[in-house]
C-alpha cells in the first residue's frame, strides 16, 4: 500500500469485513487492530499535508502582471524624495 487512496480502500475493506455476520471474533479483532493502526498512520499523513497547506497559504503571493503590487499607500509621495512632503500647519502625521 503506497498511496493514501490505497490505504483508504484497505480501511474500508476492513470495516466491511468486521461488519460481516460470518466473521469470527478473533478475525474481527485482528481486522479492528489493523484498521486502528492504518487509521493512525493516515491521520499522521493528513496532519503533514495540512501543515504543508498552511505553509503554502501563508506564503506571500509572487508579483505578476495579473497581481501587481498595491501602491495606494504611496499615491501622494514625491517621485524624487519618496515622501509626501511636510505636514500642513496644525496637522500631525
Amino acid at each position: 500500500m503506497n498511496t493514501f487512496e490505497e490505504k483508504l480502500a484497505k480501511l474500508e475493506k476492513l470495516t466491511g469485513d468486521i461488519k460481516r455476520s460470518d466473521i469470527s471474533l478473533e478475525d474481527a479483532l485482528k481486522d479492528f487492530e489493523e484498521g486502528i493502526k492504518l487509521a493512525a498512520g493516515m491521520e499522521k499523513e493528513l496532519d503533514k499535508i495540512e501543515g504543508k497547506i498552511q505553509i503554502l497559504m501563508n506564503e506571500p503571493v509572487p508579483m505578476e502582471k495579473e497581481n501587481p503590487p498595491q501602491m495606494e499607500l504611496f499615491d501622494g509621495a514625491d517621485e524624487i524624495t519618496g515622501t509626501a512632503g511636510a505636514p500642513q500647519a496644525g496637522t500631525r502625521q
